[in-house]
């Protein structure tokens, strides 16, 4: 993958999300702002300030910029503490609380690997963990940078590059993911998933059947 075009570190999580968010945002370059978007911008305003600080005795590096090569990754770091010993630290910042639903949580985690393994390709050391911090609760929440989850960054690497390649929008999510994630998202009245679903929304789908019947007075 050493002549692909890199991908943002947040393609990761959009895709995660949703595939079609991800297409969304990266292909058509579509983008809403919602309650959710603008408080995490604001708090990524907040943190995001380029410098070196010194927190609890470690360095800190701020709006760092991060890139893996191999993966074809390429973004920044809201903090990364560096140990005594040099070895890097990821913290992402995010909105709401450390107790989000496993399966959201999960795309926070997939991103904030994304970043450690930038940060082992750039620097040559090993990074056993990293941490999400929720603006909300404000508590830190420790991930393990496991051989699963390193899989996971491989396998969603691959997924976007693909996706990004195809030059396709997905279709939208369907059942309890939709249910959960559809309302939150910012794209909802762009993406339509109601009436992009197949089936879908019978008075759009009546508008394209010439024998329908519309009840239009003639």
């Amino acid at each position: 993958m050493q002549d692909i075009d890199p991908i943002p570190l947040s393609a990761l999580q959009h895709w995660a999300y949703c595939p079609r968010q991800c297409a969304l945002i990266h292909l058509e370059q579509a983008f809403d702002d919602n309650l959710h978007t603008l408080r995490g911008n604001a708090l990524h305003a907040r943190v995001d300030q380029p410098g070196v600080l010194s927190e609890r005795g470690a360095r800190v590096e701020r709006a760092l910029p991060l890139w893996h090569d191999a993966l074809g990754l390429i973004g920044k770091a809201d903090a990364v503490e560096f140990e005594p010993d040099g070895t890097p630290y990821p913290v992402e910042y995010k909105q709401g609380s450390r107790n989000k639903a496993a399966e959201i949580a999960a795309c926070d985690e997939l991103q904030l690997a994304a970043q450690a393994l930038c940060l082992e390709a750039m620097t040559g050391r090993t990074v056993p963990e990293a941490a999400l911090f929720y603006a909300s609760s404000k508590r830190r929440r420790v991930v393990a940078i496991d051989a699963a989850l390193r899989q996971r960054v491989a396998e969603a690497s691959a997924a976007v590059h693909a996706l990004l390649d195809s030059g396709q929008l997905p279709p939208p999510l369907t059942g309890s993911l939709a249910a959960q994630r559809c309302k939150n998202c910012s794209l909802h009245d762009r993406c339509q998933p109601e009436t992009a679903q197949p089936g879908g929304a019978p008075a759009i789908q009546a508008l394209f059947d010439p024998d329908a019947d519309l009840g239009v007075m003639p």
